[in-house]
């Protein structure tokens, strides 16, 4: 098999391959990250909640502790699940040792500038990801490199002000250094080269979509309101095109929080931010890496019926854009970590859960 993937390889590499997703359904799935920090009989535990919910795929992290992270995919795939594995370029392992990170302001975490980034370090350790996993019989079914690169929580090249409440950027060039935003922007471009180039290698996941960093959808008045540096999606998603992302990707990743429960608005907001979505003949499709409707009340047994009608909403507008082929995948955060968000609740997945993860009608999957 790795023999046939070794003579295809020259055919496929300069192109997205063909996914299963060209039909007019998009699949959801839902996240459950960190698993790394949980031990085996807890990870088990989680994963087995989500395939026995009826979830069909899960969005993964390959983090450190990477061993854990290996052995999380591991029970994932072996209970059945489709994995989107989310490659976290956070990983110090990725830098020098030299390099150090850029501030947090005590009020978030530093973190390394991807511009930083070890180039020959992220191939290293992405090979010996994937020849684990391999060796483990795992088929990955889409690998996401990075996360929120357009927001200064998840890329060092954007600023922490050490004072929040001031005006934020709102485009490109009012950025504190814009030439080493754009120096990561490069780098990240390099970033997806040598996955994609890794990934078609895979003897078990040669097939897996490359899906671009899910970016923020965060406004300009919550980032003047938190102090940090943050582009729009769009914007980035054509800085990034410009780079030549369209011939290396299979999709863009971005997130979506509409902070709002009022149907009509979410399908207004909603519509306008996957806007850059586009059928692949001109463009690249969406896939919603992260998604979420909060739920406040933490009673049991649970009240889901306020976030009942953004949900569908929700799902209204995707189902538009699938059928459109401007999306493919849509992952619900969270399964179980985050109190606001989190499906699984009172010791079941929540009426809105099911929801969330409910296939399209007639989708053969």
């Amino acid at each position: 098999m790795l023999l046939a993937a070794q003579i295809s390889l020259a055919a496929i590499a300069c192109a997205p391959v063909a996914l299963a997703e060209d039909a007019a359904f998009a699949h959801y799935g839902v996240n459950r990250l960190n698993l790394a920090w949980l031990d085996r009989n807890e990870q088990e535990r989680v994963l087995k909640e989500i395939a026995d919910s009826g979830a069909t795929h899960v969005r993964l992290s390959l983090s450190r502790p990477v061993d854990k992270s290996i052995e999380a995919v591991a029970i994932a795939n072996r209970l059945g699940l489709r994995i989107l594995l989310e490659i976290q370029l956070s990983n110090t392992s990725y830098y020098g040792d030299a390099v150090r990170p850029r501030s947090g302001q005590r009020r978030i975490w530093d973190i390394n500038r991807l511009s930083d980034l070890n180039l020959d370090r992220y191939r290293a350790g992405l090979r010996e990801a994937l020849t684990r996993l391999d060796a483990l019989g795992v088929r990955l079914d889409a690998v996401e490199p990075g996360n929120e690169i357009n927001l200064a929580g998840y890329n060092g090249d954007l600023s922490v002000y050490q004072r929040p409440g001031q005006q934020t950027p709102r485009t490109l060039a009012d950025l504190k250094d814009r030439a080493a935003f754009e120096k990561g922007l490069d780098r990240y471009i390099e970033v997806l080269k040598i996955t994609r180039d890794e990934v078609r290698k895979s003897e078990k996941s040669s097939g897996a979509a490359i899906v671009s960093a899910g970016l923020s959808d965060m406004g300009a008045k919550e980032a003047d309101r938190q102090g940090m540096e943050r582009l729009d999606p769009a914007e980035v998603i054509m800085l990034l095109r410009d780079r030549g992302m369209d011939e290396i990707v299979d999709a863009y990743g971005i997130h979506v929080y509409p902070a709002r429960k009022d149907p009509k608005a979410i399908k207004s907001v909603v519509t306008k931010l996957l806007d850059f979505c586009k059928p692949s003949e001109s463009g690249r499709p969406c896939w919603v890496t992260e998604w979420g409707i909060a739920n406040t009340a933490r009673t049991c047994p649970v009240d889901d019926r306020q976030r009942i009608g953004a949900m569908a909403a929700m799902r209204t507008v995707f189902s538009d854009f699938a059928k459109a082929k401007r999306l493919d995948a849509a992952y619900y955060y969270d399964w179980d970590t985050q109190q606001s968000y989190r499906l699984w609740r009172c010791g079941s997945l929540s009426p809105a859960g099911a929801l969330a993860i409910a296939p399209e009608t007639g989708d053969p999957r």
